[in-house]
């Protein structure tokens, strides 16, 4: 793993120093190219161009850049170029994260833009405008707007980029399902599409966040690596920067603190260069926090008071709250109770004023611990509940199992394309044989010229042939990977089969450990164990197994009924699993019940397929 993590870093380092080299002298050509133009409409091309190559590695020249080619349309009387220099300027006060001065030049790019009737340039405003509205429904119809305006234009990258917008506001709504399908929409057009490599990156950032809010942190990692390789070809050092916080975060939350600190630091640097608050504050909190986990406690100390205080000074209330919170829990950590509730408190007013859940509910649960540690149970109790009640509303926005079918959906449509494609080079075989039997016929008179053309029909004969078998051969392949996709799809799904019904069994053991602790657990064990027992008798999984078993098995299900009409929904589930060649420790999970139960069930299986006592019921059911 060290290895591999090590050849990771060396080819990043090599893209980086390639991309920059290769950026580097593209905007000294540029900047020898002004030196020496002396028409004014010249000069506004390579400002504009300037502004391309460094508005995301040096967003500070790009303004200049702007504000030139601004100055200079103006004087020419070149409207539309004009109106381009002041969306772009509204770009760089973006990038840089001044909301307030990149909303105005964005509304003066609209209002210029309607004059014109410059509808390309009505959709990019309205896109952008869309980034600041706080009202999230608004923000979706004005994206729906500019996504009209794109197709009309016909102009699908930035459709692509609109749809990939929209799907981050849907999942700031809480809908992570529709926000996943959203973005995998984006992706399969921006699969179509070679220009602005990063915008593909851009999308999968936005999957990897939804990953790492569903817990499945390995995905959301390899997303953001995905996503800082193209940032490092294209010298984006801003986006850099925000990826190498996501990637640090994500590390911090798989407890690997060293990796998560690491990446944390060289955020903290582009983002300190660069001016980006948003990186900067958060990178600080993460570095506290991870710290802390260290048991760092004054370098822990040292980065969230850094980060508390920037945020004071920009008044950001947001940031300071989860700041607050890890401050408070140190100061517990040490011992320091007084404190640590003061902070907890202030942490809370902060939550409820911007009705941020997530962070109120890390408080309780926080809370309840401090309150333990103090010895006193009743408050201990009370902010366990408040927690609960709380992480069980926030669970529930989460539909695990849709997003998972949306990521297979997008996996197949790739392998149908792929499949169409071969088809067609196949069609196109055919009919060029086709022309070639017929320019046969025609030349069929000549003796000499007879016996040369069909030396070289014979030729291409055996040429076609050869790439017809390299046709069937490839397209047997994609339908082999394609058996092997489900099959891991199946491999998947029944581990996550065995992981969950296993967690609620060891689970439900613990809680029946806790009826002789104090009082403070007996009101909530009833409750907590029924929701257990809900949640592992819901049929959902076995569902979704049942359709990938089916495909890989070749619908193992109805040759049971063949055999035994009357056979059970539990039976044939139980068959599956035998021929999945599961122990019945295994099955036992599966189905939460004892062992012996399972014997049971297997015994009765055998019976009711009339099998003798000398044949192997798990070799029987292979054989189907």
């Amino acid at each position: 793993m060290k290895c591999f993590r090590l050849l990771f870093v060396l080819i990043l380092f090599l893209l980086t120093h390639v991309s920059f080299s290769q950026n580097d002298k593209k905007i000294d050509s540029l900047t020898i190219e002004l030196k020496n133009a002396t028409q004014d409409s010249i000069r506004l091309k390579i400002f504009e161009k300037l502004f391309s190559e460094e508005i995301y590695s040096n967003p500070t020249n790009a303004k200049k850049h702007a504000t030139q080619a601004m100055n200079i349309a103006k004087k020419i009387g070149k409207e539309n170029s004009y109106n381009q220099a002041i969306y772009a300027i509204g770009n760089y006060y973006f990038i840089v994260q001044e909301q307030d001065s990149s909303k105005y030049y964005y509304q003066k790019a609209l209002r210029l833009a309607e004059k014109n009737n410059d509808l390309a340039m009505i959709a990019k405003s309205i896109s952008s405008l869309a980034l600041m509205e706080r009202d999230q429904n608004k923000a979706i119809k004005m994206r729906d707007s500019a996504g009209q305006i794109y197709l009309e234009l016909k102009n699908y990258l930035n459709y692509a980029i609109n749809i990939g917008a929209k799907a981050q506001l849907i999942n700031n709504m809480g809908d992570h399902t529709e926000a996943y399908r959203q973005s995998l929409e984006a992706l399969r057009i921006l699969d179509t599409i070679d220009s602005e490599p990063y915008r593909k990156a851009d999308i999968n950032v936005q999957l990897a966040k939804i990953e790492e809010k569903r817990n499945n942190r390995k995905e959301a990692i390899k997303y953001y690596e995905d996503a800082l390789e193209i940032y490092l070809k294209t010298d984006d050092f801003v986006y850099q920067s925000n990826a190498y916080v996501e990637i640090g975060f994500t590390y911090f939350n798989e407890k690997q603190y060293d990796e998560a600190i690491i990446n944390l630091e060289k955020g903290l640097q582009l983002a300190k260069k660069f001016k980006l608050k948003n990186n900067y504050s958060r990178a600080l909190a993460y570095l506290g926090v991870s710290h802390l986990h260290k048991n760092s406690y004054e370098k822990a100390r040292e980065y969230l008071k850094a980060g508390i205080e920037f945020d004071n000074r920009l008044k950001r209330n947001g940031p300071s709250t989860f700041k607050l919170i890890h401050l408070a829990r140190l100061e517990s950590s040490v011992n320091n109770y007084s404190k640590s509730l003061k902070y907890f408190n202030e942490a809370l007013q902060m939550a409820l004023v911007s009705s941020n859940k997530r962070l109120e509910r890390d408080i309780y649960r926080s809370r309840s611990f401090t309150y333990e540690e103090m010895g006193n149970y009743k408050m201990a109790l009370k902010e366990s509940k408040l927690y609960i009640k709380l992480r069980d509303s926030i669970q529930k926005a989460y539909k695990n199992q849709e997003i998972e079918d949306l990521k297979i959906k997008y996996q197949t449509e790739k392998k149908e394309a792929a499949l169409a494609l071969q088809k067609e080079e196949i069609k196109t075989l055919n009919e060029k044989a086709k022309v070639d039997r017929l320019n046969k016929t025609l030349y069929a008179g000549g003796a000499v010229g007879g016996v040369l053309l069909s030396g070289l029909l014979f030729f291409g004969f055996r040429q076609r042939m050869k790439k017809n078998k390299i046709e069937r051969e490839k397209q047997e392949e994609i339908y082999k990977q394609e058996i092997e996709f489900k099959k891991k799809e199946l491999a998947s799904q029944t581990l996550h089969l065995v992981q969950k019904n296993s967690f609620l069994t060891e689970l439900k053991e613990n809680l029946e450990n806790l009826k002789n602790s104090p009082d403070k657990f007996k009101m909530e064990f009833k409750r907590l164990v029924m929701l257990l027992k809900k949640e592992s008798s819901g049929d959902k999984d076995w569902e979704v197994f049942k359709s990938y078993f089916a495909e890989v098995h070749d619908n193992f299900d109805n040759k049971l009924k063949s055999v035994y009409a009357d056979i059970s929904e539990k039976e044939i589930r139980l068959a599956s699993f035998l021929k999945m060649n599961l122990s019945t420790k295994e099955i036992a999970d599966m189905l939460n019940v004892l062992p012996d139960s399972v014997l049971k069930s297997k015994y009765r299986l055998k019976k009711k397929l009339n099998l003798d006592k000398e044949t192997d019921l798990y070799q029987y059911l292979s054989s189907l």
